[in-house]
Protein backbone atom coordinates (compact mmCIF):
# COMPACT_ATOMS: atom_id res chain seq x y z
CA UNK A 1 0.00 0.00 0.00
CA UNK A 2 1.30 3.55 -0.48
CA UNK A 3 2.53 5.42 2.73
CA UNK A 4 0.18 7.13 5.31
CA UNK A 5 -1.26 10.27 4.15
CA UNK A 6 -3.23 13.16 6.06
CA UNK A 7 -5.28 15.89 4.37
CA UNK A 8 -7.40 18.79 5.53
CA UNK A 9 -9.34 18.18 8.70
CA UNK A 10 -9.74 15.68 11.42
CA UNK A 11 -10.03 15.25 14.82
CA UNK A 12 -6.96 14.01 17.15
CA UNK A 13 -8.51 10.59 17.62
CA UNK A 14 -9.99 7.97 15.65
CA UNK A 15 -14.04 7.76 16.47
CA UNK A 16 -14.30 10.63 18.86
CA UNK A 17 -16.39 13.68 17.75
CA UNK A 18 -14.89 16.07 15.43
CA UNK A 19 -17.24 19.21 16.02
CA UNK A 20 -17.90 21.26 12.44
CA UNK A 21 -17.87 24.53 11.83
CA UNK A 22 -20.91 26.86 12.63
CA UNK A 23 -23.27 27.09 9.60
CA UNK A 24 -23.87 23.35 8.40
CA UNK A 25 -27.07 22.40 8.81
CA UNK A 26 -25.92 18.90 10.58
CA UNK A 27 -25.73 17.12 14.09
CA UNK A 28 -23.08 19.41 15.20
CA UNK A 29 -20.30 17.00 13.87
CA UNK A 30 -18.89 15.72 10.73
CA UNK A 31 -19.57 12.23 9.32
CA UNK A 32 -16.69 9.61 10.15
CA UNK A 33 -16.83 7.04 7.07
CA UNK A 34 -13.91 3.82 7.61
CA UNK A 35 -13.31 2.55 4.39
CA UNK A 36 -11.03 -0.69 4.58
CA UNK A 37 -9.56 -4.07 2.85
CA UNK A 38 -10.26 -7.56 3.89
CA UNK A 39 -12.54 -6.58 6.26
CA UNK A 40 -10.63 -4.92 8.93
CA UNK A 41 -7.11 -6.95 8.63
CA UNK A 42 -5.66 -4.19 6.39
CA UNK A 43 -5.34 -1.08 4.99
CA UNK A 44 -7.84 1.38 6.04
CA UNK A 45 -8.61 5.13 5.99
CA UNK A 46 -10.67 7.30 7.69
CA UNK A 47 -12.75 9.94 6.01
CA UNK A 48 -15.17 13.04 7.19
CA UNK A 49 -18.30 13.92 5.61
CA UNK A 50 -20.04 17.38 5.93
CA UNK A 51 -23.33 15.61 5.65
CA UNK A 52 -24.14 11.02 6.38
CA UNK A 53 -22.89 9.12 3.25
CA UNK A 54 -25.74 6.88 3.23
CA UNK A 55 -28.19 9.65 2.05
CA UNK A 56 -29.82 7.28 -0.74
CA UNK A 57 -32.57 8.42 -2.72
CA UNK A 58 -33.29 5.63 -5.00
CA UNK A 59 -32.23 3.12 -6.51
CA UNK A 60 -32.83 1.31 -10.36
CA UNK A 61 -31.32 -1.23 -11.94
CA UNK A 62 -28.67 -0.25 -14.67
CA UNK A 63 -28.27 -3.05 -16.84
CA UNK A 64 -25.10 -5.67 -17.15
CA UNK A 65 -21.53 -5.32 -18.32
CA UNK A 66 -21.58 -7.66 -21.30
CA UNK A 67 -18.39 -9.50 -21.57
CA UNK A 68 -18.65 -12.17 -23.88
CA UNK A 69 -15.45 -14.68 -23.29
CA UNK A 70 -15.27 -17.21 -26.15
CA UNK A 71 -14.04 -20.65 -26.71
CA UNK A 72 -11.35 -21.12 -28.97
CA UNK A 73 -10.28 -24.51 -31.10
CA UNK A 74 -6.96 -24.18 -30.51
CA UNK A 75 -4.18 -23.24 -28.01
CA UNK A 76 -1.97 -20.48 -29.99
CA UNK A 77 -0.43 -16.96 -29.65
CA UNK A 78 -2.26 -13.95 -30.28
CA UNK A 79 -1.25 -10.41 -31.81
CA UNK A 80 -4.31 -8.26 -31.13
CA UNK A 81 -4.27 -4.54 -32.82
CA UNK A 82 -5.99 -2.06 -30.59
CA UNK A 83 -4.27 1.18 -31.82
CA UNK A 84 -7.20 1.55 -34.64
CA UNK A 85 -9.85 1.35 -32.59
CA UNK A 86 -12.91 3.60 -32.73
CA UNK A 87 -13.22 6.07 -29.86
CA UNK A 88 -16.46 5.35 -28.23
CA UNK A 89 -18.75 6.41 -25.01
CA UNK A 90 -16.85 7.84 -21.87
CA UNK A 91 -13.81 6.78 -19.88
CA UNK A 92 -16.51 4.21 -18.29
CA UNK A 93 -19.08 3.61 -20.75
CA UNK A 94 -16.53 3.14 -23.64
CA UNK A 95 -14.49 0.19 -22.13
CA UNK A 96 -13.44 -2.51 -24.97
CA UNK A 97 -12.60 -5.81 -22.85
CA UNK A 98 -10.05 -7.36 -24.30
CA UNK A 99 -9.03 -10.25 -22.36
CA UNK A 100 -10.12 -12.08 -19.03
CA UNK A 101 -10.32 -14.60 -15.90
CA UNK A 102 -11.83 -15.07 -13.05
CA UNK A 103 -9.02 -12.71 -11.20
CA UNK A 104 -8.56 -10.19 -13.73
CA UNK A 105 -10.12 -8.36 -16.79
CA UNK A 106 -8.03 -5.93 -19.89
CA UNK A 107 -9.83 -3.31 -21.50
CA UNK A 108 -8.74 -0.59 -23.88
CA UNK A 109 -10.49 2.48 -24.04
CA UNK A 110 -10.69 5.25 -26.23
CA UNK A 111 -13.21 7.94 -24.91
CA UNK A 112 -15.24 9.74 -27.21
CA UNK A 113 -17.07 11.78 -24.73
CA UNK A 114 -16.53 13.16 -21.08
CA UNK A 115 -17.20 10.96 -18.01
CA UNK A 116 -21.56 11.31 -17.77
CA UNK A 117 -21.88 10.04 -14.10
CA UNK A 118 -19.87 9.21 -11.22
CA UNK A 119 -18.43 5.48 -11.01
CA UNK A 120 -17.68 3.35 -8.18
CA UNK A 121 -16.06 -0.53 -9.03
CA UNK A 122 -17.78 -2.25 -5.99
CA UNK A 123 -15.89 -5.69 -6.45
CA UNK A 124 -11.99 -4.57 -8.53
CA UNK A 125 -8.95 -2.67 -7.45
CA UNK A 126 -8.48 -0.88 -11.13
CA UNK A 127 -4.71 0.17 -12.64
CA UNK A 128 -5.80 2.54 -15.63
CA UNK A 129 -2.64 2.90 -17.22
CA UNK A 130 -2.25 6.53 -19.48
CA UNK A 131 -1.32 5.57 -22.78
CA UNK A 132 -1.72 9.58 -23.59
CA UNK A 133 -3.96 12.02 -22.23
CA UNK A 134 -3.56 14.09 -18.83
CA UNK A 135 -5.77 15.29 -16.63
CA UNK A 136 -7.22 14.44 -13.09
CA UNK A 137 -8.75 12.01 -11.17
CA UNK A 138 -11.76 13.82 -8.61
CA UNK A 139 -12.42 11.29 -5.83
CA UNK A 140 -13.54 12.19 -1.99
CA UNK A 141 -10.15 11.79 -1.16
CA UNK A 142 -9.56 14.89 -3.13
CA UNK A 143 -8.25 15.74 -6.99
CA UNK A 144 -5.26 13.87 -8.50
CA UNK A 145 -3.42 14.68 -10.97
CA UNK A 146 -2.47 12.31 -14.06
CA UNK A 147 -0.27 12.34 -16.92
CA UNK A 148 0.83 10.35 -20.09
CA UNK A 149 2.43 7.01 -18.81
CA UNK A 150 0.55 7.18 -14.99
CA UNK A 151 -0.48 4.20 -13.72
CA UNK A 152 -3.67 5.42 -12.01
CA UNK A 153 -4.45 2.62 -8.94
CA UNK A 154 -7.65 3.21 -7.90
CA UNK A 155 -9.42 0.96 -4.25
CA UNK A 156 -12.16 -0.41 -5.42
CA UNK A 157 -15.52 1.24 -3.41
CA UNK A 158 -14.16 4.96 -4.66
CA UNK A 159 -16.08 6.97 -6.07
CA UNK A 160 -15.06 8.88 -9.13
CA UNK A 161 -14.64 10.60 -12.24
CA UNK A 162 -11.65 10.60 -14.39
CA UNK A 163 -11.39 14.25 -15.95
CA UNK A 164 -9.19 14.78 -19.27
CA UNK A 165 -8.07 18.37 -20.51
CA UNK A 166 -9.24 19.53 -23.57
CA UNK A 167 -7.24 18.14 -26.81
CA UNK A 168 -5.15 15.80 -25.07
CA UNK A 169 -6.38 12.75 -26.45
CA UNK A 170 -7.05 9.98 -23.73
CA UNK A 171 -6.15 6.45 -24.91
CA UNK A 172 -6.47 3.83 -21.62
CA UNK A 173 -5.52 0.76 -20.89
CA UNK A 174 -7.55 -0.92 -17.62
CA UNK A 175 -6.62 -3.57 -15.64
CA UNK A 176 -9.45 -4.78 -13.00
CA UNK A 177 -8.26 -6.75 -10.47
CA UNK A 178 -10.89 -8.34 -8.41
CA UNK A 179 -8.33 -9.19 -5.39
CA UNK A 180 -6.36 -6.18 -3.52
CA UNK A 181 -3.72 -4.64 -5.53
CA UNK A 182 -0.71 -4.10 -3.79
CA UNK A 183 3.12 -3.75 -4.19
CA UNK A 184 5.30 -6.76 -4.33
CA UNK A 185 6.27 -7.55 -0.95
CA UNK A 186 9.76 -8.63 -1.72
CA UNK A 187 10.15 -4.69 -2.23
CA UNK A 188 9.35 -4.00 1.32
CA UNK A 189 11.87 -4.23 4.45
CA UNK A 190 10.11 -5.83 7.62
CA UNK A 191 9.31 -2.18 8.65
CA UNK A 192 6.60 -1.79 5.58
CA UNK A 193 9.21 0.89 3.79
CA UNK A 194 10.00 0.18 0.55
CA UNK A 195 13.95 -1.60 0.21
CA UNK A 196 16.95 -0.01 -1.10
CA UNK A 197 17.67 -1.55 -4.28
CA UNK A 198 13.66 -1.79 -5.34
CA UNK A 199 13.49 -0.07 -9.20
CA UNK A 200 10.85 2.61 -7.36
CA UNK A 201 10.91 4.28 -3.95
CA UNK A 202 8.08 6.34 -1.91
CA UNK A 203 9.04 9.57 -3.90
CA UNK A 204 7.34 7.55 -6.86
CA UNK A 205 3.95 7.83 -5.95
CA UNK A 206 1.84 10.45 -5.99
CA UNK A 207 -1.35 10.40 -3.84
CA UNK A 208 -3.93 13.78 -3.63
CA UNK A 209 -2.33 17.10 -2.43
CA UNK A 210 -5.72 18.64 -0.79
CA UNK A 211 -9.00 17.79 -0.45
CA UNK A 212 -11.67 20.09 -2.66
CA UNK A 213 -14.87 19.91 -0.53
CA UNK A 214 -18.00 20.19 -2.79
CA UNK A 215 -20.64 21.19 -1.09
CA UNK A 216 -23.86 20.14 -3.15
CA UNK A 217 -27.27 19.25 -1.81
CA UNK A 218 -28.54 18.24 -4.71
CA UNK A 219 -29.13 14.90 -5.89
CA UNK A 220 -26.16 12.97 -7.60
CA UNK A 221 -26.14 9.84 -9.58
CA UNK A 222 -23.02 7.03 -9.00
CA UNK A 223 -23.11 3.97 -11.68
CA UNK A 224 -22.41 1.23 -9.72
CA UNK A 225 -20.57 -1.99 -10.61
CA UNK A 226 -20.63 -5.33 -8.64
CA UNK A 227 -19.44 -8.15 -11.12
CA UNK A 228 -21.43 -8.01 -14.42
CA UNK A 229 -24.51 -6.22 -12.75
CA UNK A 230 -24.77 -2.42 -13.17
CA UNK A 231 -26.78 -0.05 -10.48
CA UNK A 232 -28.04 3.55 -10.32
CA UNK A 233 -27.67 5.30 -7.10
CA UNK A 234 -29.24 8.72 -6.81
CA UNK A 235 -27.65 9.99 -3.42
CA UNK A 236 -29.38 13.13 -1.86
CA UNK A 237 -26.31 15.44 -2.06
CA UNK A 238 -22.76 14.97 -3.71
CA UNK A 239 -20.84 12.32 -2.03
CA UNK A 240 -17.49 14.50 -2.47
CA UNK A 241 -18.44 16.27 0.46
CA UNK A 242 -14.97 15.52 2.64
CA UNK A 243 -13.32 18.11 5.08
CA UNK A 244 -10.66 15.80 6.09
CA UNK A 245 -8.97 12.16 5.90
CA UNK A 246 -6.04 9.94 6.74
CA UNK A 247 -4.61 6.45 6.57
CA UNK A 248 -2.89 4.22 3.58
CA UNK A 249 -6.52 3.78 1.32
CA UNK A 250 -6.16 6.30 -1.37
CA UNK A 251 -6.05 6.11 -4.45
CA UNK A 252 -2.36 7.34 -6.34
CA UNK A 253 -0.17 7.39 -9.71
CA UNK A 254 2.83 5.49 -10.82
CA UNK A 255 4.65 7.08 -13.85
CA UNK A 256 6.22 4.21 -16.11
CA UNK A 257 9.29 6.45 -16.77
CA UNK A 258 9.59 6.49 -13.24
CA UNK A 259 10.73 2.86 -12.85
CA UNK A 260 14.10 2.11 -12.10
CA UNK A 261 15.12 -0.95 -14.75
CA UNK A 262 17.51 -3.65 -12.87
CA UNK A 263 20.00 -4.97 -15.65
CA UNK A 264 22.81 -6.76 -15.43
CA UNK A 265 25.66 -8.57 -17.64
CA UNK A 266 23.49 -10.72 -19.30
CA UNK A 267 19.60 -10.74 -19.71
CA UNK A 268 17.13 -10.45 -16.55
CA UNK A 269 14.66 -12.24 -15.77
CA UNK A 270 10.82 -10.67 -16.00
CA UNK A 271 10.17 -10.50 -12.48
CA UNK A 272 13.30 -7.97 -11.95
CA UNK A 273 10.33 -5.73 -13.79
CA UNK A 274 7.46 -6.26 -11.83
CA UNK A 275 5.70 -3.25 -10.30
CA UNK A 276 2.45 -4.51 -8.99
CA UNK A 277 1.21 -7.53 -7.32
CA UNK A 278 -2.39 -8.82 -7.50
CA UNK A 279 -4.07 -12.65 -6.33
CA UNK A 280 -3.91 -14.49 -9.81
CA UNK A 281 -1.36 -11.96 -11.95
CA UNK A 282 1.76 -9.60 -11.90
CA UNK A 283 1.80 -6.17 -13.43
CA UNK A 284 5.59 -5.38 -14.70
CA UNK A 285 6.78 -2.34 -16.41
CA UNK A 286 9.60 -2.91 -19.54
CA UNK A 287 11.12 0.66 -19.30
CA UNK A 288 13.42 2.31 -21.55
CA UNK A 289 16.88 0.86 -19.94
CA UNK A 290 20.77 -0.26 -20.57
CA UNK A 291 21.05 -3.75 -22.41
CA UNK A 292 23.40 -6.06 -21.23
CA UNK A 293 27.44 -5.90 -20.89
CA UNK A 294 28.85 -9.16 -21.61
CA UNK A 295 30.84 -9.23 -24.33
CA UNK A 296 28.74 -12.49 -25.49
CA UNK A 297 25.27 -11.37 -24.30
CA UNK A 298 22.32 -12.43 -26.37
CA UNK A 299 20.68 -9.29 -25.50
CA UNK A 300 16.79 -10.22 -26.46
CA UNK A 301 14.94 -12.67 -24.30
CA UNK A 302 15.51 -16.02 -24.67
CA UNK A 303 12.76 -18.45 -25.67
CA UNK A 304 10.87 -19.58 -23.23
CA UNK A 305 7.70 -22.55 -22.35
CA UNK A 306 5.29 -20.59 -20.32
CA UNK A 307 4.38 -23.51 -17.64
CA UNK A 308 2.27 -22.22 -15.25
CA UNK A 309 0.89 -18.41 -16.91
CA UNK A 310 -0.06 -17.00 -19.17
CA UNK A 311 2.08 -13.69 -21.08
CA UNK A 312 0.66 -10.65 -22.02
CA UNK A 313 2.67 -7.59 -23.39
CA UNK A 314 0.62 -4.35 -24.54
CA UNK A 315 2.97 -2.00 -26.64
CA UNK A 316 2.95 1.28 -25.39
CA UNK A 317 6.21 2.96 -27.44
CA UNK A 318 9.50 2.53 -29.04
CA UNK A 319 11.07 -0.22 -31.00
CA UNK A 320 10.48 -4.04 -29.55
CA UNK A 321 14.04 -5.35 -30.08
CA UNK A 322 12.28 -9.14 -29.86
CA UNK A 323 9.44 -8.55 -32.03
CA UNK A 324 8.80 -7.60 -35.22
CA UNK A 325 5.13 -6.53 -36.83
CA UNK A 326 3.64 -5.22 -33.56
CA UNK A 327 3.10 -1.88 -33.36
CA UNK A 328 2.30 0.38 -30.23
CA UNK A 329 -1.29 -0.46 -28.83
CA UNK A 330 -0.60 -4.13 -30.02
CA UNK A 331 -1.09 -6.61 -27.07
CA UNK A 332 1.28 -10.27 -27.71
CA UNK A 333 -0.53 -12.93 -25.82
CA UNK A 334 1.76 -16.23 -25.19
CA UNK A 335 -0.23 -19.21 -23.33
CA UNK A 336 0.55 -21.32 -21.25
CA UNK A 337 2.08 -24.54 -22.67
CA UNK A 338 3.69 -23.70 -25.74
CA UNK A 339 7.19 -21.62 -26.07
CA UNK A 340 7.82 -18.30 -27.49
CA UNK A 341 10.93 -16.07 -27.70
CA UNK A 342 12.46 -13.50 -29.78
CA UNK A 343 11.20 -13.54 -33.80
CA UNK A 344 14.44 -14.71 -36.77
CA UNK A 345 17.11 -11.87 -37.24
CA UNK A 346 16.42 -10.21 -33.70
CA UNK A 347 19.03 -11.95 -32.00
CA UNK A 348 21.55 -10.78 -34.76
CA UNK A 349 20.46 -7.07 -35.12
CA UNK A 350 20.40 -6.38 -31.18
CA UNK A 351 24.12 -7.64 -31.02
CA UNK A 352 25.21 -4.30 -31.09
CA UNK A 353 23.05 -2.35 -29.12
CA UNK A 354 23.59 -1.21 -26.20
CA UNK A 355 20.33 0.34 -24.85
CA UNK A 356 16.59 -0.31 -25.68
CA UNK A 357 13.95 2.66 -26.02
CA UNK A 358 10.73 -0.01 -25.86
CA UNK A 359 8.37 0.50 -23.07
CA UNK A 360 5.67 -2.00 -22.51
CA UNK A 361 3.01 -3.07 -20.10
CA UNK A 362 2.97 -6.90 -18.97
CA UNK A 363 0.26 -8.39 -17.68
CA UNK A 364 1.45 -12.49 -16.59
CA UNK A 365 -1.82 -14.54 -14.89
CA UNK A 366 -1.30 -17.74 -13.08
CA UNK A 367 -4.51 -18.97 -14.77
CA UNK A 368 -5.27 -19.19 -18.19
CA UNK A 369 -6.91 -15.71 -19.93
CA UNK A 370 -10.03 -16.14 -22.48
CA UNK A 371 -10.13 -13.73 -25.43
CA UNK A 372 -13.44 -11.89 -25.88
CA UNK A 373 -15.72 -11.93 -28.88
CA UNK A 374 -14.38 -8.16 -29.90
CA UNK A 375 -10.95 -9.07 -29.19
CA UNK A 376 -11.40 -11.79 -31.87
CA UNK A 377 -11.76 -9.15 -35.07
CA UNK A 378 -8.21 -7.31 -33.90
CA UNK A 379 -6.71 -10.59 -33.75
CA UNK A 380 -3.80 -11.13 -36.40
CA UNK A 381 -4.03 -14.94 -37.44
CA UNK A 382 -0.62 -14.97 -38.80
CA UNK A 383 1.26 -14.30 -35.72
CA UNK A 384 1.22 -17.87 -34.75
CA UNK A 385 3.57 -18.40 -37.84
CA UNK A 386 5.66 -15.51 -37.82
CA UNK A 387 8.88 -17.43 -36.18
CA UNK A 388 9.09 -19.16 -39.21
CA UNK A 389 10.28 -15.65 -41.11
Amino acid sequence: MPPYLRLGSIPRKRHIAHPNVPGFKAEGIYYEEVVTVAGFSRAYSIVYHLRPPTRVVRIEPAGTERIEVVDEPVLRHHHLKTGSIPRSGDPITGRLPILGNDDVILSRCRPAEPQAELFRNADADEIVFVHSGRGALHTHFGPLPFRALDYVVIPRCTTYRLEFEPGSHPDLLVIEASGVVSLPARYLNPDGQIRLGAPYSERDFHGPTRVEVVDHEQETTVLVKDGRRLSRYTLANHPFDVVGWDGMLYPYTFNAEDFEPITGTVHQPPPVQQTFDAPGFVVCTFAPRMLDTHPEAIKVPYAHSNVQSDEVLYYVKGRFGSRRGVEESSFTLHPRGIPHGPHPGTIAASRDMTRTDELAVMVDTFRPLRLTRQALDLDDPNYPLSWMD
